[in-house]
């Protein structure tokens, strides 16, 4: 009981005091008065929003990669079968990529790990050239744009 008490200190009552002397002191240091309005933000440009799928899609791709190296036998061979498929056995055949291990003639890797970096790496390939393509067709408008006829 006494550890549950410590940690709903510790995780509820702590960081709610020191978020009310965070602001306590705040407050203090502005003299009451109220925080300066916040100015509307600028729209992302449609070369941004590529950009960040395109971020997303690589992170998301290499945490699949990673999951599907996790069955892939590195110091002990014989245990990566003993866990994916409960045989004490060296594998037939493993390989990064595409993932796969194979033990006694069963795919031990999952069905949707290969599949799944492909789509992400043809998403994130095309989200990086649309980005591109996007940020240089908005750099060459803004150039036209800007220059001014002299006379």
């Amino acid at each position: 009981m006494a550890t549950l008490i410590g940690v709903v200190i510790l995780a509820l009552v702590l960081p709610a005091w020191a978020g009310i002397t965070y602001v306590g002191l705040v407050r203090a240091r502005r003299g009451d008065e109220l925080p300066p309005p916040r100015l509307p933000r600028r729209r992302r440009s449609a070369a941004r929003k590529a950009a960040w799928v395109a971020g997303l899609a690589y992170l998301a791709g290499g945490a699949v990669h990673v999951y599907g190296l996790s069955y892939l036998p590195f110091l002990f061979p014989e245990d990566a079968c003993w866990f994916g498929v409960g045989i004490k056995a060296y594998p037939d055949s493993s390989s990064a990529l595409p993932v796969s291990l194979v033990c006694h003639g069963i795919e031990v890797v999952p069905w949707w790990v290969n599949p799944g970096l492909l789509v992400l790496a043809v998403i994130a390939v095309a989200a990086t050239v649309a980005g591109v393509v996007l940020a240089w067709r908005g750099s060459s408008s803004r150039r036209k744009v800007t220059r001014r006829p002299t006379a």
